[in-house]
């Protein structure tokens, strides 16, 4: 959630209206470009700039029509609303969490604290990565797949639609989208394609950080 952006000079009310906007669309951790060869500029104008915009645009919306939407941060409004209102925040917070899960430098063997973890929860990391995989290509219609924390412990999570594993008290380290709208530009229906070409671009970095501030709460 932001807040409205002031300004000393005058501005056209319609400008005015547009910029006190309670959400936003976030930055991209990367040009859209830097993902190539795995993820093309195109798949990122469409994913980002049509389908990530148009869950702004819509909780905006919703919002105009009521205040106490733009109240609520998106983590409140995964943890306690519902239907549309859920959606629209979900699926805000879900793809912004998942272009921070992707990197141009990412991919490979994980090290550090998370590479540790996922030796000890799964065994090995090629354990890890078949049951992820496995996970994300066979995951049925549309949704999200994750690397979570859950009840002290890494775990893969699958929900679906928006869902997100934060509304059940899981902490989210890395997350794959799986809606046609993450790969179709790219591999047309083989997400199995889609889901080996993540893992050229996982952001074990932002994993590792995720698993530090999760560790106090999840006591790891």
């Amino acid at each position: 959630q932001v807040s409205a952006v002031h300004l000393t000079d005058p501005l056209p009310k319609s400008l005015q209206t547009a910029m006190a906007k309670p959400f936003s669309l976030p930055t991209l951790p990367w040009p859209k470009d830097a993902l190539k060869p795995n993820i093309s500029p195109e798949t990122i104008d469409f994913h980002y700039g049509k389908h990530h915009q148009a869950y702004v645009n819509k909780l905006n919306d919703l919002a105009a029509a009521d205040p106490a939407i733009a109240s609520k941060s998106l983590e409140e409004h995964i943890r306690t609303s519902t239907g549309v209102v859920f959606n629209q925040a979900a699926q805000i917070w879900n793809h912004t969490f998942y272009w921070s899960s992707l990197s141009p430098s990412g991919g490979g063997a994980p090290a550090g604290p998370i590479a540790d973890a996922i030796a000890r929860d799964f065994g090995s990391f090629d354990k890890f990565k078949e049951q992820f995989s496995a996970a994300a290509a066979g995951h049925f219609g549309s949704g999200w797949v994750w690397l979570t924390v859950k009840g002290g412990k890494l775990s893969i999570t699958q929900t679906h639609d928006a869902g997100c594993p934060i509304r059940d008290g899981e902490i989210p380290l890395l997350t794959c989208d799986v809606w046609e709208h993450a790969y179709y530009v790219d591999y047309r229906n083989a997400r199995p394609e889609y889901v080996k070409s993540w893992w050229n671009l996982v952001n074990w970095e932002f994993a590792n950080k995720n698993l530090a501030a999760a560790q106090p709460a999840a006591r790891l």
